[in-house]
């Protein structure tokens, strides 16, 4: 009885989220996946999602930093009850919200991870040597052209794989991306990654899309206007492309090129409010993040060209009865990794 109570209420708070709140599927099931969680839980005390109280969402915090949850999972599931009760409240499908008054918690911000431009330049000269052979498959072109899409434009994994050919506007410099919640937003794209898009339209997606026809002596079941292609002619997957980049660098992702592609704007001037609407941040301080990515250079850069920042040799002064000063004593060169829950939102 409880688990068909729980179900229901689940599928209607999913129809919500789709129609109303208009989210993507997958961010849908992120969320019914923490209600489903608390659900299970709440079951083993014999209680329901509707009848939850305080003590049911604390003890659930509880629960999970038991079972070694960390702190940042454990807050976005809270984040996630609260978006939840908030909606049975304006239901009028219960009359208390049981997440007010639960304290978020306390989360030590991981920064997100990104490569060093010479890394990004190698992997990408990689994947254009590969595509430039006399020789060269489809596949090449259409793997460098994936690449050079991720970095250049920052789009997420998923906005690659959803992405048609009447996105493009390759004349204009840019491609038109669908993000979170269906928002559509304009990328301006550089000179690399329109060559290669342009070189896997004209040579790579028509040869990948006859494969297909030649095989099963008909049109591909796929997509026909989908911009990347397998070798079936079906559109690709996001765990395809994951292990594209996996491939060109074990130690990136995806979305560590997307980081990658925030960082080095801002490594070289631009300012914040251009980065988040390149990369479709709905709030500015989630962009915020990358000045803190740039903290270690302009650090290395003050080093550099500050009068000041270090002690030079020739100014060290001796002193009989003490140690000798050493060049540099007392600096951090590190780049900090983790921040106070105050120093900003969750990274994108």
């Amino acid at each position: 009885m409880d688990s068909t109570a729980n179900l229901a209420l689940l599928k209607d708070y999913q129809s919500y989220l789709r129609v109303e709140k208009g989210l993507r599927p997958l961010t849908c099931e992120a969320y019914l996946g923490d209600l489903r969680t608390f659900a299970e839980y709440l079951e083993t005390r014999h209680g329901v999602l509707m009848q939850a109280t305080q003590q049911d969402v604390a003890g659930f915090l509880e629960h999970l930093r038991h079972h070694g949850i960390d702190s940042r999972s454990a807050a976005r599931k809270l984040s996630c009850l609260r978006g939840f009760y908030k909606w049975l409240l304006l239901d009028r499908r219960i009359r208390h919200d049981p997440t007010v008054n639960i304290e978020s918690p306390k989360a030590w911000r991981v920064l997100p991870k990104s490569l060093a431009e010479p890394e990004v330049a190698e992997m990408l000269e990689r994947a254009a040597m590969a595509a430039n052979h006399p020789q060269a498959r489809a596949t090449a072109l259409r793997d460098r052209a994936i690449l050079e899409l991720l970095y250049a434009g920052g789009l997420r994994v998923s906005e690659v794989t959803s992405l048609n050919t009447s996105d493009l506007a390759l004349d204009a410099g840019r491609v038109q991306v669908r993000g979170k919640g269906d928002k559509e937003r304009i990328v301006p794209l550089g000179r690399a990654a329109l060559e290669a898009l342009e070189t896997y339209l004209a040579e790579g997606r028509p040869h990948l899309a006859r494969i297909s026809s030649a095989r099963k002596g008909q049109p591909s079941r796929g997509e026909p206007s989908r911009m990347f292609l397998s070798l079936r002619g079906m559109p690709l997957t996001r765990q395809w492309v994951w292990h594209l980049v996996k491939l060109a660098d074990s130690s990136a992702s995806p979305h560590t090129l997307r980081h990658s592609c925030a960082t080095h704007m801002v490594e070289h001037g631009a300012d914040l409010r251009s980065v988040q609407l390149l990369l479709g941040h709905a709030d500015i301080s989630t962009t915020q993040v990358y000045t803190h990515l740039a903290l270690g250079r302009l650090k290395a850069v003050h080093r550099q060209h500050h009068p000041r920042a270090t002690t030079r040799a020739s100014n060290v002064v001796e002193f009989p009865a003490g140690p000798r000063l050493s060049e540099g004593a007392g600096e951090g060169d590190s780049q900090p990794t983790s921040l106070p829950p105050d120093a900003g939102p969750e990274s994108a």
